[in-house]
């Protein structure tokens, strides 16, 4: 059994290496310098044709520079890991974290940026300025319910893929998951009652594609700290005017009108996916005993689940899932990301839709049920390198598709540049260890 409280010695770890190290990523040439006249080439004279040619024609500049496989972490650091409101600044070895894993897990090159703005024209204004440098945008750590409105805005105004991944992140791996567990307990999406418990970005986005992806919104419920979204509560005219999402939820989701707090909304329900505040006394036992027989437990808040997934098992859950890699079944969003920038960058998309996420969560599913689903393995790990190109590949069609991909491409080319892509990358990483140019950290 795992440790149930986080320690400190990543945390020590953490402050130990980061000085050590002064920060997670940097930069690294592609071309060869064999001597000093190799800049002429690079740099002037030569690179003067290839900036005349992109500026008779701007898609050039995803075929003659590293746009094509650029994109930027953009956060104003108001909602950071459970941290809260901490700044720009602050953000800023998260945002490094997340570039990490977006070169190691998807070859991507991702460049933070944490930025200095008030409110949300100006973060859209900022967001659409660098447009001409990258091929992508990661939102990041953004406070709800700005966040809805930012990726609504910039997925319409941008000509790029724009990608929330505490929205559409969490939302896709939510549904991989989902798609085993209702297959494992004999059920299926469109008819299972699903009940939400928390009402951030996470689980709007969540409750957004799982309508999307066909499950039936009036067998859903949402809970929020004020209890059970209805269309008859008092804060409604407060939701529409502060926060539309919740509000058009509150009008499509709780067709029988339940009332109350989570133990209401869990009688007779299938399925919950709890995204709310670290517990791990948030949810009782006996609101988990509420639930129908083979019940199916998502507990997604980190570092705490909101209860320990033995209690909700106990407490008769069949199925049960954490954010935790030391608990089974983890819900991780760097399942999803790396691999499905990975697939609308090789094709040049041009946005990503939610059929796309739910491409992406079809096949990284398809994956865990062709080695073999059971209670502890519902989603695949960190160590199921192989979902990756596939996940790529699958998002990557899903855009040529639906029109939004520049470059045409079949699956299997797809998926043999992203496997490339990913395995070098973590060979170079591996490579500047052993040689000893990336040191070994201090003890």
């Amino acid at each position: 059994m795992p440790s149930k409280e986080p320690g400190d010695e990543y945390s020590r770890k953490a402050i130990r290496y980061s000085a050590f190290y002064g920060g997670k990523i940097g930069t690294a040439p592609k071309v060869p310098i064999r001597s000093l006249d190799d800049f002429s080439i690079w740099y002037t004279p030569g690179v003067a044709a290839v900036s005349r040619a992109i500026a008779k024609n701007r898609e050039l500049s995803f075929e003659y520079t590293n746009r094509w496989n650029t994109i930027g972490i953009l956060t104003d650091g108001t909602r950071v890991l459970g941290l809260g409101n901490i700044g720009p600044e602050g953000s800023l070895p998260v945002m490094e974290g997340k570039a990490l894993i977006y070169k190691y897990l998807g070859g991507v090159d991702a460049i933070p940026i944490p930025i200095r703005v008030d409110g949300v024209e100006q973060f859209v204004a900022t967001a659409k300025s660098l447009e001409p440098a990258l091929g992508g945008i990661n939102l990041e750590d953004i406070a709800s319910p700005k966040c809805f409105e930012i990726l609504e805005r910039l997925r319409k105004e941008m000509s790029i893929p724009i990608w929330h991944d505490d929205q559409q992140g969490t939302a896709g791996v939510t549904l991989a998951a989902l798609y085993n567990a209702l297959e494992l307990t004999d059920r299926d999406l469109r008819t299972s009652k699903i009940t939400l418990f928390g009402s951030g970005a996470a689980n709007i986005a969540t409750a957004k594609l799982l309508i999307e992806a066909g499950a039936d919104a009036g067998e859903m419920i949402l809970v929020d700290s004020k209890g059970v979204l209805n269309a008859e509560r008092d804060d409604m005219d407060q939701l529409l005017l502060r926060n539309r999402w919740k509000y058009e939820l509150a009008l499509k989701t709780n067709e029988a009108r339940v009332k109350g707090g989570l133990a209401e909304a869990l009688r007779n329900a299938d399925v919950l996916i709890a995204a709310a505040t670290p517990g791990p006394n948030l949810i009782k036992k006996q609101e988990i005993a509420r639930m129908n027989k083979r019940a199916v437990a998502f507990l997604l808040a980190n570092p705490i689940p909101e209860m320990w997934p033995d209690d909700a098992a106990a407490a008769g859950a069949e199925i049960v899932a954490t954010g935790r890699s030391d608990f089974p079944n983890q819900v991780n969003n760097s399942l999803l990301f790396p691999a499905a920038f990975r697939g609308v960058l090789d094709v040049r998309a041009k946005t990503i839709t939610d059929s796309m996420v739910i491409a992406a969560a079809q096949e990284m599913a398809k994956s865990a049920r062709e080695k073999g689903l059971r209670k502890n393995y519902i989603i695949p790990d960190m160590l199921d390198w192989e979902v990756l190109p596939r996940v790529a590949a699958a998002i990557g069609m899903q855009a040529q598709r639906e029109g939004q991909a520049r470059k045409k491409v079949s699956s299997d080319v797809i998926y043999k540049g992203a496997k490339k892509l990913i395995d070098t990358s973590r060979k170079i990483s591996q490579l500047l260890v052993q040689r000893g140019i990336i040191p070994a950290p201090p003890p």
